[in-house]
């Protein structure tokens, strides 16, 4: 099998990498790494990932890091599998790399944090979340998701009518906080609720999130 992930499905970063290759309908091989006991310090991951962070990736003798870049690589190199996650068309692809950018720089920045005090901390590691942290990150996710929902009221999916690569880069944390308080902002903006659905009711963001 050429395809492999080093990654722990606990990880929204492992798991945006799985739905990709779902997505695509690609085989590959999980290579599971315990977080708890520092495995993504060790070998293998370190050789891949210097940083010694999930996911690692490897396709043949192609190795990478970052979840993001994974799975733009593998929306490039297999345009011709499963679901199209990029166009051909220049002026559509420009448009889609906006908002993977957005999710990245904007969206991800108070997305990601909110994860971790509502979801991770409480529901994975028995943690109290700090309210001061979610407060904050809550108000910045808020202003985010008010030009989501002009965005969203002008076309189905961010990067136009068609499903994309910057759809999917959200789906997992999209799920995590989906079963936290922070669902209510988003339900508060209808065309944000029915996107944010929609791509949790894909079968390839329903088999990775629920498993």
């Amino acid at each position: 099998m050429a395809i492999k992930v080093y990654g722990q499905p606990a990880s929204s970063a492992t798991r945006r990498v799985l739905v990709a290759l779902e997505e695509k309908g690609l085989d590959y091989e999980l290579v599971l790494i315990d977080l708890y006991t520092g495995q993504h310090k060790k070998e293998p991951l370190i050789s891949i990932n210097p940083f010694g962070q999930v996911p690692g990736f490897e396709d043949g003798d192609l190795q990478l890091f970052e979840s993001r870049a994974i799975a733009s690589y593998i929306a490039h190199a297999y345009a011709d599998k499963g679901s199209p996650l990029i166009s051909k068309d220049p002026k559509k692809m420009a448009i889609m790399g906006v908002w993977v950018e957005v999710e990245g720089e904007k969206f991800n920045v108070a997305a990601q944090l909110l994860s971790y005090e509502l979801y991770l901390k409480p529901i994975k590691l028995g943690l109290t979340a700090d309210e001061a942290v979610v407060e904050k990150r809550q108000a910045e996710l808020a202003a985010v998701l008010d030009i989501y929902e002009a965005r969203l009221g002008k076309s189905k999916y961010l990067g136009g009518d068609d499903f994309s690569l910057a759809d999917l880069l959200h789906i997992p944390i999209l799920y995590n906080l989906q079963k936290t308080k922070v669902k209510a902002v988003f339900d508060a903006r209808p065309a944000v609720a029915a996107w944010a659905a929609n791509l949790l009711a894909r079968p390839a963001s329903h088999k990775i999130n629920a498993a």
